[in-house]
């Protein structure tokens, strides 16, 4: 499935998710990552985002998801952050 995962964290944790979600997607603009990835493997994403968020701070995760990145129309205005088209 194809995923755009937007978080919200207290400033103490953002690094922590940062470098979690980059294991997961691609990281595409502060605190927003997509890409393809096996529903076993978003939640194993989802439990470890879990474990460093704080309820009581209101840090929250937000996902959008779709069967394949072909049905949804992508449009950047401006710098994209990264560059996907590179692989090494």
């Amino acid at each position: 499935m194809y995923v755009i995962l937007v978080y919200d964290m207290g400033e103490k944790r953002v690094g922590k998710m940062l470098k979690l979600c980059r294991q997961y997607l691609n990281w595409i603009q502060n605190s927003v990552f997509e890409g393809e990835i096996t529903e076993v493997k978003l939640k194993e994403l989802i439990l470890k985002a879990e474990f460093i968020m704080n309820e009581e701070e209101r840090d929250s995760l937000i996902l959008f998801k779709s069967r394949e990145q072909k049905w949804l129309e992508k449009e950047v205005i401006g710098h994209e952050k990264n560059d996907l088209d590179q692989f090494l």
